[in-house]
């Protein structure tokens, strides 16, 4: 059951994130009553904290996981799409983003 919540959970960051990207465009389109701005900028910023919340409680998960036997740290290079480490890589690694 823990993986049904977690599904749920990436859900709904997904759906705040998506929801917040609505309100932002909405906004830059510049043609919204001052009440309807302020009641969307509101709303956007409750979503914004929402999910920089649920982005912090997902980094402070990965980095207890990520703990040696003595509770340390355990930090090492990101691996790229190829496999291969920051010193491993060629140029045609660059565009891999």
């Amino acid at each position: 059951m823990a993986m049904k919540n977690n599904k749920e959970e990436a859900r709904s960051f997904e759906a705040s994130l998506e929801a917040l990207e609505k309100i932002v465009q909405e906004l830059e389109r510049g043609d919204l009553p001052l009440e309807k701005s302020l009641e969307l900028f509101e709303q956007g910023i409750s979503l914004s904290r929402q999910c920089q919340e649920r982005l912090s409680q997902a980094e402070r998960r990965i980095e207890v996981l990520l703990r040696d036997n003595q509770g340390r740290p355990v930090v090492s290079a990101f691996e790229n799409a190829t496999g291969m480490g920051e010193e491993g890589g060629t140029e045609s690694d660059e565009n891999v983003f």
